[in-house]
């Protein structure tokens, strides 16, 4: 059976995806916290996630917020097709992927408003609690995009398919009943 490849992602998800992918990596590992660097990459993020959340009820592929939603019904069938050793084929998010993606942008919109509390009201300029809390979701984005990473190259060895490499190209192999 010849491999069908599927248009997936389209460009703005992709584009907005690496942005927040660049943005996180900068301001975690690179820039100075609290400086402007940091503070226009957190802006920048923050526009890219109001864009994805509006995009999510504008676009009608996969990037869908109604396409992938883990409602509860939905993750426990894909919970106990997993625990009978089946591999449920997904287009694009399973379930739990989808789940893990809404927990990463909540926690970078969480970031974007804990840093914009600090620098820009004055109220909360110097308070050490939300710096705390700040960094508590920076970290918490850092564990959840390592999980992230490791299922993609899992799924992907798995699937036999680069999966990361569609979030570049915006295509896949269309899953098959015996994936």
């Amino acid at each position: 059976m010849p491999d069908t490849h599927v248009q997936l992602w389209d460009p703005v998800v992709r584009v907005l995806h690496w942005v927040l992918v660049l943005a996180f990596i900068l301001n975690y590992f690179v820039v100075e916290a609290g400086d402007d660097v940091h503070q226009w990459l957190g802006y920048l993020a923050a526009s890219a996630i109001a864009v994805r959340v509006v995009w999510g009820f504008r676009n009608t592929g996969a990037a869908r917020w109604s396409a992938f939603w883990p409602t509860p019904a939905r993750l426990a069938a894909h919970v106990r097709q997993l625990l009978r050793g089946g591999y449920p084929a997904h287009l694009g998010h399973s379930p739990i992927g989808a789940l893990v993606m809404i927990l990463l942008l909540s926690l970078m919109a969480a970031l974007a408003v804990t840093g914009f509390m600090m620098e820009e009201i004055d109220y909360f300029w110097g308070e050490e609690w939300l710096e705390d809390v700040h960094e508590t979701f920076a970290n918490s984005v850092a564990a959840l995009v390592s999980l992230h990473v490791s299922a993609a190259i899992f799924e992907s060895i798995r699937l036999r398919e680069n999966l990361p490499w569609s979030m570049v190209t915006g295509r896949r192999r269309a899953p098959h009943a015996a994936d």
